[in-house]
């Protein structure tokens, strides 16, 4: 497992926070995203040879909010 820390802008409310932990979550190879409003942040531990944090990031863009 690789943890990475990927720097989210858009969120205004709990419910963002659910939308891509949702999202992140439900990506194979993810085995935990931590997203916080607060630090404008989620923190991912994933399996590097089922996903890449470039597809990490792409997942949090296409739920339409900033990623990088």
């Amino acid at each position: 497992m690789e943890n990475t820390i990927i720097k989210v802008g858009g969120m205004s409310c709990q419910g963002c926070v659910k939308n891509i932990g949702g999202v992140l979550g439900g990506m194979a190879g993810v085995a935990s995203a931590d997203v916080s409003l607060e630090a404008g942040e989620a923190k991912v531990a994933f399996d590097p040879q089922a996903v890449t944090r470039e597809a990490l990031v792409a997942a949090i863009e296409d739920a339409g909010f900033d990623a990088e």
